[in-house]
């Protein structure tokens, strides 16, 4: 299949049918070719089956593909499977259409998808019962890491990145992300010098950290393939050339391929300290899956164990929408029995909320926040004070769920 190719194809269920015309061989074949000629598509050759004791299937070998039909007259049901490419692509849909003349059902349903390297899709789940679909323009990345399914490609918010058909990031709106994820953890921290990110393989939150006043920063992150195939193809983030010095460690970026979970462990008994911690990593599950771990209790009580006086753990918590916030209620649980400072940043202009945990005891946070703000070195681009006296207002479900605010 070369990259041009393109192609269209119909499935359509007519509902509501004739039993009789249902079960008429000569006729449902007649029909189905009137139709495909119609529609101007080559026909090649036509078989069919009558079934016992009732039921036909039609199919005709297309020179642009295929088309069939399949009835059930106990039910008045005909599934309509029509398939064309070329300069006759766009026929599928006519012929579906001239067959609905030919055949008058009661109802029909009716879908086309189009198929073809430039045709690629990935659908993103974002609720129960709901998919996000993302239009792939072209795949510059589609591999298997030992840990994940990579995609990047381009899409109309720009070049993308995709972890098993979870978005991850977009040209477009990483800035956005990342700002929310780690801005107010700026302005929240007593002070910013040191700096642990777990994920964000992008390499946009260890170099943020260092334009915000970070000497040191540690990046962990445990698919290596990942991470440099992202510094390879993403305009944000990693160059090649930035990874090679943070693998080197001879910057204040280091990074290190390991496991969270293990590098926390090492660090904690090196007597380790950081200023802020984030955890950046595909979203949490509401089913079991394997970094989930990374989001629970244990996982977080070593985080807080690293922290330094006055510091910060921030961690993308969630969706606040009503139909994906299961995970969020999780993270605003478990902060509020870690911390006796929690702070969420409900991005107005993102999906995700990112919440802020520090053990310290702060009267007004969002006032300090909104004070460290103008004096960070970082100038935020989509963050500013309003943005975070708003977005410190957690969702009306984590309010009534833990009783705060």
């Amino acid at each position: 299949m070369t990259a041009e190719f393109t192609g269209w194809h119909v499935l359509a269920e007519f509902g509501g049918v004739d039993a009789n015309l249902c079960d008429d061989l000569e006729r449902l074949e007649a029909a189905l070719r009137k139709s495909l000629v119609a529609a101007g598509v080559t026909i090649c050759e036509v078989v069919h089956k009558k079934f016992d004791p009732q039921g036909v299937t039609v199919l005709a070998l297309l020179s642009e593909s295929h088309a069939s039909i399949h009835t059930y007259p106990e039910s008045g049901d005909v599934f309509v499977d029509v398939f064309t490419c070329g300069s006759i692509g766009a026929g599928a849909t006519k012929a579906v259409e001239l067959l609905q003349q030919e055949l008058a059902p009661a109802s029909v349903h009716m879908e086309v998808v189009q198929r073809g390297h430039a045709a690629r899709r990935i659908h993103e789940p974002v609720g129960k019962g709901l998919t996000r679909v993302w239009d792939l323009h072209e795949i510059i990345v589609d591999t298997r890491t030992p840990f994940q399914h990579m995609v990047i490609a381009r899409t109309d918010q720009g070049v993308s990145l995709f972890s098993d058909d979870d978005r991850q990031s977009t040209e477009f709106s990483q800035l956005t992300y990342h700002e929310a994820m780690l801005v107010p953890g700026y302005a929240l921290a007593e002070k910013l010098d040191r700096v642990l990110i777990v994920g964000s393989g992008e390499g946009v939150a260890s170099q943020m950290s260092v334009a915000a006043g970070a000497s040191h920063v540690d990046h962990v992150d445990i698919d290596q393939l990942e991470v440099e195939l992202c510094a390879k193809h993403l305009p944000y983030g990693y160059s090649e050339s930035d990874l090679a010095e943070a693998v080197a460690q001879s910057g204040p970026i280091k990074m290190h391929y390991a496991d969270g979970w293990d590098f926390l462990a090492q660090a904690q008994a090196r007597g380790e300290r950081y200023d802020l911690i984030c955890i950046d990593l595909p979203d949490e599950r509401v089913e079991d899956a394997q970094h989930n771990r990374l989001y629970e209790d244990e996982f977080l009580e070593r985080c807080k164990a690293l922290l330094a006086e006055g510091g910060v753990l921030a961690a993308q918590a969630g969706c606040q929408t009503m139909w994906r916030n299961e995970t969020l209620e999780r993270s605003w649980t478990r902060f509020h029995k870690l911390f006796d400072t929690v702070v969420p940043y409900v991005s107005d202009e993102h999906e995700w909320t990112f919440i802020f945990g520090t053990p310290k005891a702060i009267g007004d946070p969002v006032a300090k926040m909104t004070a460290t703000l103008p004096r960070l070195p970082y100038r935020a681009a989509t963050v500013d004070e309003r943005a975070l006296v708003r977005g410190a207002i957690e969702p009306h479900a984590l309010r009534t769920t833990v009783g705060v605010g």
